[in-house]
């Protein structure tokens, strides 16, 4: 589908134009760039985001999901509050479905089970002191994520793996990957030195967006392919 808008921004010349894939006077389906934030942050400098861009032209445009300033791809507004109120049900009763896919260091073997995809069932909590990072600790969150090998580079030593978040806790596709042992490559909070360096940028791409439109009830579904 092709982008209704794209937001320049000319104080931010490094970010790659705002893709608004789909608009409608219930939501924004928007294609997030890796370095930019999702909402405001704290300090001047931490100002710009994509809410703020996507409110320029959509005054009523508010948050219901964030990704990662590391991540690039798909994400959700809502146009008013009470469309707000109705996609954070959604969420709630996990009824949008998301996909992801990374590049992480190493080969990850196909998951034993007939349709390749596996289970990472381990608990998140902060790492209060090194917060804002998470650990797998016993007395954290349940955090679920379902995950597939789709292709081993050999020569460049890492797999493409397709994601899929059951629980939506922070850095959850991060940690749960570092704790398979194959961190995303370039991922400047998680992954040792050597893997951070193989990329200038996190290498998780949000690609694939499925939900009942919570006003009509029609089935929507979105792609956006990663560029790498």
């Amino acid at each position: 589908m092709n982008p209704v808008k794209d937001i320049a921004c000319p104080d931010a010349p490094a970010y790659k134009p705002l893709q608004i894939i789909h608009a409608d006077d219930s939501l924004l389906v928007l294609n997030k760039p890796s370095g930019l934030l999702s909402v405001p942050g704290r300090g001047e400098d931490k100002q710009d985001c994509l809410s703020r861009r996507v409110q320029s032209l959509y005054p009523d445009a508010l948050v219901v999901h964030r990704l990662d300033m590391a991540t690039s791809g798909l994400m959700l507004m809502a146009r008013g509050a009470a469309m707000q109120r109705a996609m954070n049900q959604l969420f709630e009763r996990r009824e949008v479905h998301k996909r992801y896919v990374a590049l992480v260091d190493g080969r990850l073997a196909p998951a034993p089970t007939a349709d390749g995809w596996g289970l990472i069932d381990l608990p998140i909590a902060v790492d209060w002191p090194r917060r804002p990072l998470r650990i797998i600790d016993a007395a954290g969150k349940p955090s679920q994520t379902r995950w597939r090998s789709l292709a081993f580079d050999e020569a460049a030593n890492f797999t493409r793996v397709e994601l899929e978040p059951i629980t939506g806790r922070s850095h959850q596709l991060r940690v749960h990957l570092l704790a398979l042992g194959h961190p995303i490559l370039g991922d400047a909070l998680y992954a040792p030195d050597t893997v951070q360096v193989r990329s200038p940028r996190l290498l998780l791409h949000a690609c694939a967006l499925r939900l009942l439109h919570p006003a009509t009830g029609a089935q929507l579904s979105f792609e956006s392919p990663p560029d790498f």
